[in-house]
């Protein structure tokens, strides 16, 4: 009894030290995530003030500026001058069709030339009656209007755009598809591999020299898998594109190889997470390690590998979409052209395409992978 009280008293004692250990660590522990995050926080210009205070900027650039008195007189002011260019370009091009067929040392010197234009210039700008020359300024003025007010809304809605957008969109889905498909049959393999429990049916054995030669497969191949995800589809493109030149291809390289590093670890990691008692009692009855694969592996991992095989196509479509910056293809080489040439209506016109797209392919991808799981 003695000695039992020993212990048990001992035992108590002992209980409010690692409860107090306990408490130090936790404490400790979410200081320095606190130190952290008010680090990160500052350091990287946290201002959720600044945000708010741009909200005016925020709907300027998307729906367009609105004009002032003054912005609209210099608007007008510069439409004005719209008949002068009509006239002064039709007048270059009378008098360029009326010296066409001269030897050159008979036509007029060049101050002759603008004396002669400059008093046909305004013979024309004399016969333009003022109803003529009111709608040509009333159309300049509704272009300038529409190109200084800027902003995403309203979208482009041409039947030619539209038409040439389509196009662009459909190699970005092939390049997504493409990708994709490649990736799922590479990453198979790569996965029976790079997990333990099906490298150990293919390579049996409990020698050191099995094990360790298991173990630098297992390491090789995951490194492997870490070089093909470390770097970012863009990344890679930009690589592709300079060694193979311009087009989807690059693009379809890129997504291969990325998206290969991504689900050959997830299902590795889903194969090493099964039940094994399916696999032993396969294995028992004598199968071949091919064989408890498809009938004991496969069926437990398959609704996880088309779910995450989904999911990546998904994504793919959307990287495939980004890579078109970088010259491989797709509506995004489009995309970057009309965000450089501030065409902000024709670049909203895709990225509705672009978000309409992939929310069918995400529609379609749920009523598949029903399917599966």
């Amino acid at each position: 009894m003695s000695d039992a009280g020993t212990t048990a008293s001992r035992l108590t004692a002992a209980e409010p030290r690692v409860s107090r250990s306990r408490r130090i660590f936790r404490a400790l522990f979410w200081f320095v995530c606190g130190v952290i995050l008010i680090a990160t926080y500052r350091w990287c210009g946290i201002d959720p003030v600044s945000l708010w205070h741009s909200r005016g900027n925020a709907v300027e650039y998307l729906f367009g500026r609105t004009f002032s008195e003054a912005d609209l007189a210099a608007i007008r002011a510069e439409a004005e001058r719209a008949p002068g260019y009509m006239a002064q370009g039709e007048a270059e091009r009378r008098l360029t069709e009326k010296y066409a067929n001269l030897p050159a040392d008979q036509k007029p010197k060049a101050f002759q030339l603008m004396a002669e234009t400059a008093k046909l210039k305004q013979q024309i700008l004399a016969e333009m009656g003022p109803a003529e020359k009111e709608a040509m300024i009333a159309k300049e003025v509704r272009r300038i209007e529409f190109d200084r007010r800027g902003g995403y809304f309203p979208p482009e809605t041409s039947p030619k755009q539209l038409a040439q957008y389509g196009k662009a969109l459909l190699e970005t889905m092939a390049m997504a598809i493409w990708g994709s498909l490649l990736a799922v049959v590479s990453a198979i393999p790569l996965a029976l591999f790079t997990a333990r429990n099906t490298l150990s049916l293919m390579l049996p054995g409990e020698g050191r020299g099995k094990r360790g030669l298991r173990a630098g497969i297992v390491f090789l191949m995951r490194r492997f898998l870490d070089s093909c995800r470390g770097f970012n589809e863009y990344v890679m493109a930009l690589i592709l594109v300079a060694i193979i030149g311009l087009g989807p291809f690059a693009g379809i390289l890129a997504l291969w190889i990325h998206t290969t590093g991504i689900l050959a670890k997830v299902v590795s990691e889903a194969i090493e997470a099964i039940d094994p008692h399916q696999v032993e009692a396969l294995a028992s009855t004598g199968a071949r390690p091919l064989q408890a694969i498809a009938f004991a592996v496969v069926p437990q991992v398959m609704p996880a590998f088309v779910s995450y095989s989904l999911l990546r196509f998904e994504s793919n479509v959307r990287s495939a979409t980004v890579l078109g910056f970088v010259g491989a293809g797709g509506i995004g080489f489009l995309l970057t052209d009309k965000i450089r040439g501030y065409c902000f209506r024709e670049v909203c016109t895709m990225m509705i395409l672009v978000i309409a797209t992939v929310g069918l392919i995400d529609f379609f991808c749920g009523k598949l992978r029903a399917r599966f799981i």
